[in-house]
């Protein structure tokens, strides 16, 4: 069983953790509330300061790993060997930037948005950055270059984006998308009303709904042309969502999913950690209850989700 005083101090006190807002934070809210320790809503003289490894941070940061280390081990271990160093991210020379386009050419959008390909490419010395730095370098800054980039021709590599997002929000716990999430500050650490950041979200691309994904599928374009324009569409809103929430592409696959493909709903998600309508998102474990032909297992969805969300739901994951 988690230990209950996990994050604790020898003296009994919480451990104090700040981390910036954002969806790192939403991971690791519900471990660390769990475990005895308390979330700072801004940086403390005394809390732990954790980042994310890679990033810019200041003397005496704590990598976000030590969480996950400390869960996985149930037990309190020594700061130190998780402190990063101090340091600012190597710039990209012209030459990185090509062997990374030459390094990943006619590559399918599953592989360029997972882990392999990247790890791969790090282990090879190919640049002297991260994978994570790599992957990042080519999804937010390159890819949107290409004139004719092949992952935005082919609507069958969108729909493959979906499949390993999906495949990874079937392994994930859902609890940390529940009852520690109201607790959270936004993105700027400003509490706003759901009126006031629902407003401030409709602006940008978006506005628009979500093409293609809530479709049924007798309404799905069918032309190459309108297909081809449906995924540029689709891109552009997600790498959109990239830059504007500083997470990567399976994250913000993931919140679409989460939120039933609906593009003002995800963009709400990922500034807040909610819904904005109120009701909770989507887990795992309500699409296989979902799945089942039982009357009263789908009145407990519609008293949860409500009924227009959970006839959404429906045909979101038969698109």
């Amino acid at each position: 069983a988690r230990s209950r005083s996990l994050f604790l101090w020898d003296d009994g006190h919480p451990m104090r953790f700040y981390l910036r807002p954002g969806l790192a934070k939403l991971r690791l809210a519900p471990l660390v509330l769990a475990g005895g320790g308390r979330l700072c809503r801004v940086q403390e003289p005394g809390a732990v300061l954790l980042a994310q490894p890679g990033e810019v941070a200041p003397d005496g940061a704590v990598s976000v790993e030590y969480v996950a280390e400390c869960v996985k081990r149930n037990q309190r271990l020594p700061l130190e060997p998780f402190l990063l160093a101090a340091r600012g991210r190597l710039a990209f020379t012209e030459a990185e930037d090509a062997a990374l386009l030459q390094a990943v050419r006619g590559q399918a959008m599953v592989r360029l948005s997972g882990r392999a390909l990247w790890i791969e490419l790090e282990r090879s010395g190919l640049t002297r950055h991260s994978w994570q730095a790599m992957r990042d370098r080519y999804l937010r800054h390159l890819l949107p270059r290409l004139s004719e980039p092949p992952q935005t021709e082919d609507p069958t590599q969108i729909r493959g984006l979906f499949a390993a997002a999906n495949r990874e929000f079937e392994s994930t716990e859902s609890e940390s998308d529940s009852s520690d999430v109201a607790e959270l500050p936004t993105q700027d650490g400003v509490r706003r009303s759901p009126g006031e950041t629902a407003s401030e979200l409709k602006t940008g691309p978006e506005d628009s709904t979500f093409p293609d994904i809530q479709l049924q599928r007798q309404e799905r374009p069918k032309s190459t042309c309108s297909s081809s324009n449906v995924v540029g569409q689709v891109v552009k809103t997600m790498e959109h969502f990239m830059e504007k929430f500083a997470v990567d592409l399976l994250t913000v696959t993931q919140a679409f999913l989460k939120n039933s493909g609906d593009v003002e709903a995800t963009s709400y998600f990922l500034q807040t950690g909610q819904r904005l309508d109120g009701y909770p998102v989507w887990s795992r474990e309500d699409d296989l209850e979902l799945q089942k032909d039982d009357e009263h297992v789908r009145n407990k969805l519609i008293a949860k989700f409500g009924a227009e969300n959970v006839a959404k739901r429906i045909v979101f994951r038969e698109s």
